[in-house]
Order: C-alpha cells, then sequence, then structure tokens
C-alpha cells in the first residue's frame, strides 16, 4: 500500500508546540515536515514515502486495517528509533512529532 499525501492536522501542530517548534511542509520533495524554532529552519523531517502514526489512524478509521495498528506500529517505530531521541535533532522532532 502506498503511504497517502501527507496533511498536517492538529495532533501534528500540538506536538510541535510541546516541545516549542512550529512546522509547516517541507520544501524538500521527499520530507514532509519543516521543523523551525524562532523562526528559523531547523530541520526536515519524515520521508514522504513512508506512514506515520496519523496515516495509520486515519486507515483504521477507514477500515483499511485493523483496529490497534497505529499503535503497534507506533510501539515498533519507538523501539526502532530510541537512540534518536536526542533533543533538537531531526530524529527527536520525527520520533516526537510524526509519531
Amino acid at each position: 500500500m502506498k503511504a497517502p499525501k501527507f496533511k498536517i492536522n492538529d495532533y501534528h501542530i500540538n506536538q510541535a508546540k510541546k516541545y516549542g517548534v512550529t512546522i509547516d511542509y517541507s520544501k524538500n520533495k521527499d520530507k514532509k515536515l519543516a521543523i523551525f524554532k524562532d523562526g528559523k529552519k531547523i530541520a526536515d523531517i519524515g520521508a514522504v514515502a513512508y506512514f506515520d502514526y496519523q496515516s495509520y489512524k486515519d486507515l483504521e478509521n477507514r477500515g483499511l486495517v485493523s483496529k490497534g495498528t497505529a499503535e503497534a506500529k507506533r510501539k515498533a517505530y519507538k523501539a526502532r528509533h530510541a537512540k534518536d531521541d536526542v533533543k533538537g535533532t531531526a530524529g527527536f522532532y520525527a520520533l516526537n512529532i510524526l509519531w
């Protein structure tokens, strides 16, 4: 299944606020989000070819994947990327905003 076109939603905005950054769509065609701190771009995150937590939640709500898929994928992603949880890095923002 191909990843759907990425859309920023309230979840992403609220997660970004928690970490003191703002977000917008990335100008890099291969990335989903641009992360800004104090108006300065600090990272591009999220490969467009892959799903993220909200993409899986949408698929669940539409009945295209079984309930619980999003949480299982989130848990697996967070386990694989635990080493990326270094505040201020692109990996940190991907882990905490997209997942």
